[in-house]
C-alpha cells in the first residue's frame, strides 16, 4: 500500500479545508495526535506499522471540513458523521480500506451497531471499531487532545471521567487502551502548541 506522505496529507487538509481557520484547528490537532502516537509507539514491545500510523494520525479527522458551512460555522450538531465523512473523503481520494478505517473507527473508544442503535446515532448501522494495533493507538492517541474552543489538552482520569457516561464497558476499554500503550507525558508537546490542559 501506498502511504501518503506528510506534504501529501498537509495538502489534502488544504484541499479540503473550508477556511485557514478550520485548517489550523483541524490539521494542528492531527499533528499534535501523531506526536503522541509517536511518543507512544516508541515505548510498545508491539510490532507497529510505523508509516501507516503516522498517516492514519494525520488524515484521521479530515472529514471534520465536511461539516463547515459556507460561513465557515461547524455543525457540532452531526459531529458523529465527521469518522463516516473522513472515510469517504480517502476512498474518493483513492486510499485503501486499512487507511480509511482511522478515520471511521477513532471516535470514542469505538461505535458498536448497539451502540447506534440505542443512541439514535445518525450513522449507517454497523460496527466501527478499532481492530489493528494501529489503529488502536490513533484511537487512543486521540483521547488526549481535543478541538474544543480553545483546544486543549487531557488526561486519562479526565477522560475516563467523561466516558463513564456512556457505560462500565467503554471505561474498560478505555483502560485496557492504558494498559496496552501506557499514558503519554504531554508536557514537552503541551508547551510546544501552547495549549492548555483539561
Amino acid at each position: 500500500m501506498t502511504l501518503p506522505t506528510v506534504q501529501e496529507t498537509r495538502a489534502l487538509h488544504e484541499k479540503y479545508a473550508p477556511t485557514r481557520e478550520a485548517l489550523d484547528l483541524v490539521y494542528t490537532h492531527c499533528e499534535i495526535i501523531c506526536r503522541i502516537a509517536e511518543q507512544l509507539m516508541a515505548r510498545t514491545v508491539l510490532q507497529l506499522d510505523t508509516a501507516l500510523v503516522r498517516a492514519g494520525a494525520l488524515l484521521h479527522d479530515i472529514g471534520v471540513y465536511r461539516l463547515y458551512d459556507h460561513a465557515g460555522r461547524l455543525d457540532h450538531s452531526n459531529y458523529i458523521r465527521h469518522g463516516v465523512l473522513g472515510h469517504e473523503i480517502l476512498r474518493q481520494e483513492g486510499f485503501p480500506e486499512r487507511l480509511r478505517r482511522f478515520c471511521s473507527c477513532h471516535t470514542g473508544v469505538g461505535l458498536t451497531r448497539h451502540d447506534i442503535r440505542e443512541q439514535r446515532l445518525d450513522l449507517p448501522v454497523a460496527d466501527y471499531l478499532a481492530v489493528t494495533a494501529e489503529e488502536q493507538l490513533v484511537m487512543y492517541a486521540d483521547k488526549f487532545h481535543s478541538k474544543t474552543t480553545p483546544p486543549k489538552f487531557l488526561t486519562a482520569s479526565f477522560y475516563t471521567a467523561y466516558l463513564q457516561r456512556f457505560g462500565s464497558a467503554k471505561v474498560r476499554t478505555f483502560h485496557r487502551l492504558q494498559v496496552q500503550f501506557g499514558e503519554p507525558d504531554l508536557t514537552a508537546i503541551r508547551d510546544e502548541f501552547g495549549h492548555r490542559q483539561a
